[in-house]
């Protein structure tokens, strides 16, 4: 099944902020040989994500299996939503992605693989799973995280296994690294968050969401607060309660904008990140230059979505 996407530029938490790299634009490493590589988009990982569908699809049906990709959403339904929103636009339009989400739920219970798969014999759906994931055979991969003794492990094999292959070249080096990566928040997190330039700017972000009639201590909060109130309201108060979404997400957009607090959380985060590349920067570096690499091979798989 659809296996979940690791970003680089995960929600936060409480002791994580944004994570560098979540640009749009160009990321101009052309012109800059000699710079580190940067974290993926958030477009460039959907098409990644997309590509090792249809890779997997393709390898299923060698096997004799049909597979269903996801490719429901369009390019903007799928934008994350990160703990700094600066799209007044696209909040105006989908708030913080409520809506989004809860038919992403409907339809993961409804998930055509999943289906298909119940619905073979116990001999066939035991050849399912071993051409998707490798099944009982598959080797188990090992990660150490960069805080404390923990380890995540990850069966891989069958489909699976040659799609990362193919995107990858070396899927085991992409989860070790890409697990020290993203677990590295865990190490500078708090120290984010008491960053003083990055609590000066939540403050003024708070400031100006009061102006516009919106109360909250940070963007966390807003959008936390969103979620409880279209729970309370419930189905038969649902449009109202997408209204309420949007006009917060829109002026949590527009106050974000106008504090440049997407601008000052990045900057903090690489602040803090590169204090570690003494220890870090290799597996850093390997990540990056491993998802660029897939990325090449994605764009030559599959078109973007509209």
């Amino acid at each position: 099944m659809r296996r979940a996407l690791v970003s680089m530029c995960a929600v936060v938490t409480a002791v994580a902020a944004v994570t560098t790299g979540c640009s749009d634009g160009d990321d101009g490493r052309a012109a800059r040989q000699d710079a580190r590589p940067d974290a993926l988009t958030w477009r460039q990982e959907l098409r990644i994500a997309d590509a090792q569908q249809r890779l997997i699809k393709q390898c299923m049906e060698r096997h004799g299996f049909t597979y269903w990709e996801d490719r429901r959403l369009t390019l903007q339904e799928s934008r994350p939503v990160r703990f700094v929103q600066d799209d007044v636009k696209w909040a105006r339009t989908y708030g913080y992605g409520g809506r989004i989400e809860a038919e992403n739920l409907r339809v993961h219970e409804r998930n055509p693989n999943g289906t298909y798969r119940q619905g073979l014999s116990a001999t066939r759906r035991a050849a399912f799973d071993t051409a998707l994931d490798g099944g009982d055979d598959a080797r188990l991969l090992r990660a150490s995280l960069p805080v404390g003794d923990g380890e995540i492990r990850k069966r891989l094999g069958g489909c699976t296994e040659e799609s990362e292959s193919t995107l990858y070249g070396d899927p085991e080096l992409w989860f070790r690294t890409g697990k020290t990566v993203t677990g590295l928040n865990a190490l500078y997190g708090e120290q984010l968050m008491n960053d003083r330039r990055l609590t000066t700017a939540i403050q003024a972000w708070a400031s100006c969401m009061k102006r516009a009639g919106q109360d909250y201590k940070d963007p966390q909060a807003a959008r936390d607060a969103a979620r409880v109130r279209t729970s309370r309201l419930g189905e038969a108060r649902a449009d109202e309660a997408f209204a309420a979404e949007r006009k917060t997400a829109a002026a949590d957009a527009a106050c974000a904008r106008e504090t440049s607090l997407r601008a000052v959380a990045t900057a903090r985060e690489t602040h803090y990140l590169d204090r570690l590349r003494d220890r870090f920067g290799e597996d850093i570096d390997t990540y990056r230059d491993l998802g660029h690499q897939a990325y090449d091979r994605a764009v030559r798989i599959v078109p973007e979505r509209d």
